[in-house]
């Protein structure tokens, strides 16, 4: 690859870099319920949100406000990166994703400045959420397109070898995917101290959803200090989708972590994608262990916000080992090149 090549896959490594900050920042936002610090969009209590007086950075502001401008960032980095592709990327396919990120980022802010004009609707902070997730995978595929690697070619490997790590690869990153809509349905129905204890849930399996039981939940959240007497009593559709979020994930690790187990131990994959697999047993342990203090932390808002990421980043993960398992398989067929 020539210098120019080399430097637009760089860019888009640092694009993805960015995005990853990014997710992490709007993890913050959630975690310390600053969704609403700054009501108006798109500017800031009046004001060109780019011009905003640092002075007045406080309490949530520093955290919604931070999230906008980074955001921005990220936007801009992306017009950079299509315009890039657009101009030095032979593959019209590439050029394709390019934009594609570009109407990715454009339709983000949009759902961003709607979350906050229609006061944190649950059906937009999701679609918010989940969207920021599918830019990072798409922006993350591109980085691994324009690599050096991609255009190496491959011997030995044949598409029978691949198809049952392949196939395995498309199963984590769908049940991935589902787990991280159920986390942001948690995340903005605030169902993530519904659940208080771990591993039980109330004491129970599966606890009851009796109002008998659902009253008796109330006060033992009023008893420990996670609701105050005034507060609007945890409903049963917030258990509900705590114990989805919650169980989906023993499906999750157990999936992934066998990807990762098949990819490191596998002779059918490239040693790099050896390294993947130790990498994403590592990444869905960590990510597993951060549920878990998550609830047993009442929510600390660090690790709630890492928990976010983490999970962002094995999705990520998931998504440019499939794409790049997709791209051996297209070299083993006898007319792929």
């Amino acid at each position: 690859m020539h210098k120019g090549s080399i430097a637009l896959h760089r860019f888009a490594q640092f694009t993805a870099a960015s995005t990853f900050m990014l997710i992490f920042l709007g993890g913050l936002v959630t975690s310390t319920g600053s969704g609403l610090s700054v009501p108006d969009w798109p500017t800031t209590y009046g004001e060109n949100m780019f011009t905003y007086p640092i002075d007045k950075w406080v309490g949530g502001i520093k955290y919604e406000h931070g999230h906008r401008l980074f955001a921005s960032f990220v936007g801009f980095l992306t017009v950079i990166l299509a315009v890039w592709l657009g101009f030095k990327e032979e593959r019209k396919w590439v050029r394709m994703l390019g934009y594609a990120a570009l109407a990715a980022v454009s339709f983000q802010g949009l759902l961003g400045g709607l979350t906050v004009l229609f006061l944190l609707p649950t059906a937009i902070s999701v679609a918010h959420g989940m969207l920021a997730q599918s830019f990072f995978c798409l922006v993350s595929s591109i980085a691994l397109i324009t690599s050096p690697w991609w255009k190496r070619t491959t011997e030995g490997i044949t598409v029978e070898t691949i198809r049952p790590v392949f196939r395995f690869a498309v199963a984590a990153l769908i049940v991935v995917f589902i787990q991280l809509l159920f986390g942001a349905l948690l995340r903005h129905t605030y169902s993530g101290l519904s659940i208080p204890d771990f591993p039980l849930a109330h004491g129970q399996l599966i606890p009851s959803f009796s109002d008998e039981s659902m009253a008796a939940y109330n006060q033992h959240l009023i008893d420990i200090g996670i609701k105050w007497k005034g507060d609007v009593p945890v409903q049963a559709y917030q258990i509900f989708i705590h114990l989805l979020h919650r169980y989906w994930a023993y499906a999750v690790a157990v999936i992934v972590f066998m990807l990762g187990y098949r990819m490191k131990r596998s002779a059918a994959v490239p040693k790099r994608l050896n390294s993947v697999g130790t990498f994403l047993m590592s990444l869905i342990s960590l990510q597993f262990t951060l549920g878990i203090l998550t609830v047993l932390t009442r929510k600390e808002y660090i690790i709630t916000s890492l928990h976010v990421v983490i999970g962002a980043l094995v999705l990520v993960t998931c998504c440019v080992t499939v794409v790049a398992l997709m791209r051996l398989r297209w070299l083993a067929m006898p007319k792929g090149n």
